[in-house]
This record gives structure tokens, sequence and C-alpha cells, in this order.
């Protein structure tokens, strides 16, 4: 490894409802120009880019990059379902560490379709053949439950028979998640919400109601890493680091142990977490602010306990004492998270990343957490793969 890959600059566009938002290669060219404003370069500097999305068609990124400028470069799509983003982010970093390049982009764009996710090919077989194959032989299948639902929502109802999880503290969730994005002007969902109003809204499977499932959502967002040397050469205030980070697939026990805790990634986040508590040299306690993948509230309860934020089991405790908003032991998910700042699949990863470059940096504003020195992001897609990384300073 030659450098630790700082943030330059990062760049995100406000989240909008399927329909209302604009292209995607036009949102994908704002976000990016964002980020090289906030880095102050220019996009000749940039030496290698990697384009996450999901829902469009090969060379996108291309496309989306080439209203920026057209320069030759090496331009990577990158499809690595819900944590595709974040999987750019991956891919970018491993190229300053190993000094392939001193300046690369990451950048990712969705525009998605209103409604519950589906398979675009119904012609073949589907790649979460094996992670189904659990949920059947555990639940069943609900023709009128959307799949995913049904899948976080069964991990839901186990910690609920392991721990006697109320269905109130997964709701909880939502509720904090509302109120932190009141303070997120690039945020879909600002409206506050109330415990019983979550429980009230559509049941959609086992603990999980609409109030507590991410919407489908447009939007982009981009962030630009250099190596130390690139960042000195060209006086960049480049003062964020990524001090570890880690991409997991699925272990055995994603389908041996038949338990949808497990299905869903459990021990993916868990393992991702070791490695970079390792690399960064920190530790669970040392995180101030985490911006967690909380597709469904129950991802959200399960990654307090992956990641060593709690205790396995300590989840409901640490939700009824609120140690996961301000004034508590971590804040989590300031942006709104997936719940309430939505969820565009190709841009999740890169939008938490500008969360917690900011947070770092002492930028966030209303929703600046006092005293940042770690930051963590966990950005989880089933099939599946993790990316957790830890954030400081320089």
């Amino acid at each position: 490894m030659t450098s630790k890959a700082r943030i330059a600059g990062v760049g995100m566009i406000p989240f909008t409802k399927p329909g209302q938002s604009e292209d995607w290669d036009v949102m994908g060219e704002k976000a990016v120009r964002l980020a090289l404003a906030d880095a102050g370069l220019s996009y000749d500097k940039i030496q290698q880019a990697y384009a996450g999305y999901i829902y469009g068609d090969s060379t996108a990124g291309q496309s989306a990059l080439y209203r920026v400028g057209v320069t030759g470069i090496p331009i990577v799509n990158v499809n690595n379902n819900c944590s595709t983003g974040s999987t750019a982010l991956f891919l970018a970093r491993q190229v300053i560490e190993g000094g392939g390049a001193d300046c690369v982009l990451a950048f990712g764009f969705e525009q998605m379709l209103p409604g519950a996710l589906t398979s675009v090919f119904g012609d073949r077989k589907a790649p979460m053949e094996k992670h189904a194959a659990v949920m059947l032989a555990i639940q069943g299948y609900d023709k009128d439950a959307p799949l995913a639902a049904q899948m976080f929502g069964g991990a839901g109802l186990e910690h609920q028979k392991k721990y006697g999880t109320p269905d109130d503290v997964f709701a909880r969730i939502s509720v904090k998640a509302r109120r932190h994005a009141a303070n997120n002007p690039l945020a879909l969902f600002r409206d506050q919400l109330s415990v019983e109003e979550v429980l009230a809204s559509k049941k959609l499977y086992g603990p999980v109601t609409r109030y507590q499932s991410c919407p489908p959502t447009c939007g982009a967002a981009a962030a630009i890493l250099v190596s130390d040397a690139f960042a000195r050469r060209h006086g960049l205030k480049a003062d964020v680091e990524i001090k570890g980070q880690s991409l997991t697939t699925d272990f055995s026990s994603s389908f041996d142990d038949k338990t949808m805790i497990q299905m869903i990634g459990y021990d993916m986040t868990k393992f991702a977490a070791r490695q970079v508590y390792e690399a960064a040299g920190v530790g669970p306690h040392d995180v101030q602010v985490a911006e967690l993948h909380d597709c469904f509230t129950p991802n959200e309860l399960l990654t307090y306990e992956a990641l060593g934020l709690c205790p396995e089991g300590g989840a409901e405790a640490f939700i009824h004492d609120e140690q996961n908003t301000y004034g508590g032991r971590v804040v989590t998910n300031p942006s709104g998270g997936l719940l309430s700042k939505g969820h565009p699949l190709g841009a999740t990863g890169l939008a938490q990343c500008y969360e917690l470059t900011h947070q770092v940096r002492g930028t966030a504003d209303k929703r600046q957490v006092d005293g940042v020195k770690h930051a963590l992001q966990h950005n989880l897609g089933l099939g599946g793969a993790c990316v957790v990384t830890m954030y400081g300073r320089a």
C-alpha cells in the first residue's frame, strides 16, 4: 500500500420520488460536478472513474460522465445490488491505496420506478435462488407481500422470538429517522411520525409496516478520492481519510444455518466490521456517528448488534435508552437514512459517504454530531455484498 485514500470532494443532489426526477444521466452529471466543485478540481484531473447503478443499460456510466468531459479515462460500471455505490467507492479506494492512480471518481445514480423492487429479467433464473430457498424453508412465501419485506420482516420476527423484541421498538427506528431527516434538505421524507402512526401504517410482513420500509427513490451522489501526494501537490484540503474498509460476500452460514437473520447478511456485516476495526485500530465504542443500511427497520436493529454498537440481544435497550441518536452513544443515520433520506440503489453508498465526510469535517450544519473522530458506514446488498467503511481525520 502506497497511500491511504483521502476524500477530496463529495457531491449529492436532493433525492426525489420516481417520476419527479431528472433523467439518470443529468442526475449523475450534477452530483459529479458538485463533487468537483467541493474538491476544487477540474475534471481533467480525474484519472479513473467507477459508476454505480442497477436499473440502466450497459455503459450508462460513460453516458452520464461524458456530460462532464470526454477524456479517454477508464470508466468501469458497477452493479452490486444495494451496495453498488459503496462497491464503487471500495474499488476507487483500492486503486488509490495500490498506487494505480492518484485521483479517482466514484459516483452512483438511480432512476427508479414506483412500487416494490422486482426482477427486470423474468425469462431466466433469479440470482438470489439460494436466499429464496432459505426463506421458503423457514417461513414459506406470501404472495401479497413484497419479497424484500418478507426477508427482512422474517429476520425481525426471528429477533422477536429469540429476544422478545416488541413491535414498537422497530417503529422507534422510523420515528428517529424522520426526526433526523427534518434537518437534511436533501432528504425525501422530512415530515415527522409518531410510533402510533408507524405501527398503524399498512402491515407488510412480521413487524414491518409501510413506514418501516425505505421508499423507491431517484438521485445521485459522488466522491473524489485522492492520494496523500496528490493532495499535497494540488494544495487540497482533503482532510478526511478512509481508515479501513472491507467488502464481504455471503458465508456458508447465510444458507446452512437456516435462520433469516443469517440469510439477510448478519455474518457479512459482522466479519466486515471486524476487519475494519482491526485496520483502523479502533473499536465500535470509538465511533461517534454511523450511516447504516436501514432498508427496513429490522435491518438497522440487527446491524447495531452485528457491528458491535450494542451486545447481541441488546438492541431493544439501546433503542429505548436513545443511544442511537443525539445525546446517546452513537448517532445513527443523521441523514435520515434510507428510510427517510431515500434509497436510490446505485447512489446510496455514496450518499452515506457524503454525509459522513461532512460529519468528520464538522460541516454537517444542523445534523452535526459533536466531537466526531470516527464515522462508520454500513451498506448491504442481498445476493450478497456488504461494505463497511471507517472514516476519520487524515
